[in-house]
């Protein structure tokens, strides 16, 4: 890999900038998480259900009247929705995003300033500091302790060492140092460019609800042809009927079997969803990680900038052994001075002692691994800040025992001890004398102790995770309400082993002195036990844990690592939002899951239709207008609005099996039902033409009663919902236009009696299933 001879003191000139530009050396990589209008358009329209129910709309129009071909005009319909829904929540995403994106910082003109990953050009200084994500190939120019950790590419757990002149690859970040990089590669030249072109347009978060529905509708279509072919047979060859009424009954029977409508419900579900959150300041990266919200039963949280509030201050100072105060507080003041970009607890100590000016000849930056940092001051020795049982592993008992007791009462304590020699790296630190303690205070966020307990209340664990001592990160845990927060797990004294760790991360709540490999560990552990994990997290050491994770959630103000590889990105920094982004998951599956009851059961009927119509060889019992208005009174439009309201149950695993107990055995009954009207008023002498309309009629009434079931917690306004399209059905009936227009109507004859009795009686039997299959479907009687 070469690179230009840019001065790294200056970067590019603007003149250079511009001649990159114009050349198209820019970094414009492709996007895994977004799709441009015409993605979206192509997406929504070019389906194989579309291609397929457009084939039969035309088919229809040829042979029979408009009123027959209003199933067309409803696809059109549902497909122009799920454009302008997917295309309004991702001009959302494209404008939040903006906000939460990593913005490198380049160096050009003598000036370090950020700029948009898609700014940088070929040549370009970029400033490394710890936690920013390398967004372009390069190469080191300039190293200060840099350590880059390439485990998202590479699978290699530990950080590797930069020095001048190594190669270092995008998609890396930065876990400890600072330095200069030169971009050799970008756009899609780079690693990471070539990878996402070589990955599907979407990276989609594991979703059941997806699943599920997709498995289904393959089950399905294996189904169309041969039932298709079974119902064209049996009206034109045994029922001997003319060629456009066998069509136009064949059509019928296929298109109701297809559940084209659940798949766009759960799209503009999701998508209602993103746009909800968006107004939270919660970015969505991935869409369907508002599933995963409903799923999750154990979160994650870091205790830093999660349950306390950002930013840190020194409390108090303990000198030990009768270490000089004053040699201290000018070591501490040096010590603070020593890096370009220190951590949280670097800063709070810069910030409460002056910088005395002494050259620092050497240093090891901080690292989350190792838990501590350390300068050489010249003449003024080498020292080293951190972890009291790291950095004091050889000091006496009376000094660990005294950082445990500080420790204990919430505060991040720190031992400063002085060394021999300047330790690398990859030292072992040994013959270390200890100075002093550090007492750093953090304030307990307000909204904390409320968001654990209203996560406890749903049944969600609540488990801490933290490189700080084990006493302190239990304090503050007891302070927030997580139970356990007494017999805190100093992580130190984990196995490494998967499956042993299984057990003492599923038994306690609270861990300490956790590396970075080791949250990761953690999350695959949970796994074991079947837990769906949401981690939380802020800085560069969460990021392998937020990957593995089934969802990912990153602070807005944390490192640019995190917010790339999170699901969810809190702009705000407020965790208190949590309730509400879990209540809005809950919601969009709850809802599916209603919805899908209803589509399901059409589904099943119309299965039950047309296998007993190419069995017996009788005309198909109604007209496709029949069924496109009673599919859109009891499925289609109050679908739309019960896919959209307030629902705070839990998912559960087994979406499929639920919905399938529920409207299998009630989808048969609607067939039975219909079937039974329509073949005594047959018997009676009616006409084929009433005996349609007494099957539609007899239909409408025991799908509504499935409505009606599958909206329990029943309502005012899901009440009015139904009784809305019970208008409207009679409406169809009474007003004569419309009476005509669908072919229906509903008079003193005898059929119209039948039609109803039949349809009653197919109600209550659903509600009477319905309340019997409750019992293995949900943990209460209702939803």
């Amino acid at each position: 890999m070469t690179r230009d001879a840019t001065d790294p003191a200056l970067g590019l000139t603007a003149a250079e900038v511009a001649e990159r530009v114009a050349r198209g050396e820019v970094n414009a990589a492709p996007d895994a998480r977004s799709r441009s209008l015409s993605d979206i358009v192509k997406a929504n329209t070019f389906t194989w259900f579309n291609g397929l129910i457009g084939s039969l709309w035309v088919v229809m129009l040829l042979v029979a009247p408009i009123q027959d071909s209003l199933f067309g005009f409803v696809i059109v319909f549902n497909t122009a929705i799920g454009i302008v829904q997917e295309y309004r929540a991702s001009r959302t995403l494209a404008q939040l995003s903006v906000l939460g994106e990593a913005r490198p910082v380049v160096r050009r003109d003598g000036v370090d300033a950020p700029v948009a990953k898609d700014d940088v050009v070929l040549d370009d200084v970029i400033v490394l500091t710890t936690g920013d994500q390398l967004v372009v190939d390069g190469v080191v120019l300039h190293s200060e302790g840099l350590e880059i950790d390439e485990s998202l590419l590479t699978g290699e757990a530990d950080p590797v060492d930069k020095a001048p002149d190594d190669e270092a690859m995008s998609g890396s970040f930065v876990v400890a140092g600072s330095g200069l990089y030169q971009a050799t590669r970008v756009g899609r030249d780079s690693f990471a460019g070539r990878l996402t072109e070589q990955a599907s347009s979407f990276h989609l978060t594991n979703s059941e609800l997806r699943d599920s529905i997709a498995g289904f509708i393959r089950a399905i279509s294996f189904l169309l042809v041969p039932v298709g072919l079974l119902l064209l047979w049996s009206q034109l060859v045994r029922a001997d009927l003319p060629f456009d009424e066998a069509v136009r009954g064949t059509i019928a029977g296929i298109v109701t079997m297809i559940p084209e409508g659940l798949v766009l419900l759960t799209s503009i579900a999701m998508a209602v969803s993103v746009v909800r959150l968006a107004r939270k300041r919660v970015l969505v990266q991935d869409m369907p990680a508002v599933e995963v919200l409903a799923r999750v039963d154990t979160i994650c949280v870091d205790k830093t900038g999660t349950l306390t509030e950002p930013g840190m201050r020194v409390q108090d100072l303990e000198p030990i052994a009768g270490a000089s105060i004053d040699m201290v507080i000018a070591v501490l003041g040096a010590l603070g001075a020593s890096e370009a970009n220190p951590n949280p607890t670097l800063e709070a100590i810069a910030d409460a002692y002056p910088d005395p000016g002494w050259t620092v000849v050497a240093s090891t930056p901080f690292s989350s691994a190792r838990k501590w940092s350390a300068a050489d001051l010249g003449e003024h020795g080498a020292w080293v800040l951190g972890a009291p049982e790291i950095v004091g592993a050889g000091a006496s008992a009376e000094v660990q025992t005294r950082a445990d007791e500080r420790a204990a009462g919430g505060a991040r304590v720190v031992l400063l001890a002085q060394a021999d020699r300047m330790p690398s790296s990859d030292d072992v630190l040994v013959g270390l004398v200890p100075r002093a303690l550090v007492v750093i205070s953090q304030q307990l966020r307000p909204d904390a102790a409320e968001t654990v307990a209203y996560f406890l209340e749903q049944g969600v664990t609540v488990k801490v995770i933290s490189g700080d001592n084990a006493a302190t990160v239990g304090a503050i845990a007891a302070q927030a309400g997580v139970p356990g927060a007494d017999r805190a797990v100093d992580a130190r004294t984990l196995p490494d082993d998967p499956q042993a760790l299984a057990g003492p991360v599923d038994e306690a709540n609270v861990f300490g002195r956790v590396t970075p490999l080791q949250k990761q560990q953690m999350v695959e552990a949970l796994h074991l036990r079947d837990s769906t994990v949401a981690m939380t997290g802020d800085g560069v050491n969460d990021v392998l844990a937020l990957k593995k994770a089934d969802l990912g959630i990153a602070m807005g103000s944390g490192s640019g690592a995190t917010r790339a590889v999170a699901q969810l990105v809190l702009l705000d920094d407020k965790w208190s939002v949590m309730p509400s982004v879990v209540a809005e998951g809950r919601r969009v599956l709850g809802n599916i899951e209603r919805v899908s009851d209803v589509f399901l059961t059409k589904t099943s009927y119309s299965v039950v239709f047309s296998v007993m119509t190419g069995l017996f060889a009788f005309a198909f019992p109604f007209l496709p207008r029949h069924l496109t208005l009673v599919s859109a009174l009891t499925i289609g439009i109050p679908g739309f609005f019960l896919a959209l309201m307030p629902n705070t149950e839990r998912f559960r695993p087994g979406f499929l099996r639920r919905v399938l107990l529920f409207a299998v055995p009630s989808g048969i009954i609607c067939a039975a039902s219909s079937l039974v009207s329509y073949s005594v008023a047959l018997r009676v002498g009616e006409p084929l033409v009433n005996a349609q309309a007494a099957a539609s009629v007899t239909l409408f009434i025991v799908a509504s009663s499935v409505l009606l079931m599958s909206a329990r917690p029943l309502n005012a306004i899901r009440i009015a919902i139904v009784a809305s399209m019970v208008a409207a059905f009679l409406a169809v009936l009474l007003i004569p236009f419309l009476s005509n227009f669908f072919a229906l109507s509903l008079g003193p004859e005898r059929y119209s009696i039948v039609a109803i009795v039949s349809g009653l009686v197919g109600a209550v039997l659903v509600w009477v299933v319905g309340l019997f299959v409750d019992r293995w479907r949900r943990p209460q009687a209702a939803r």
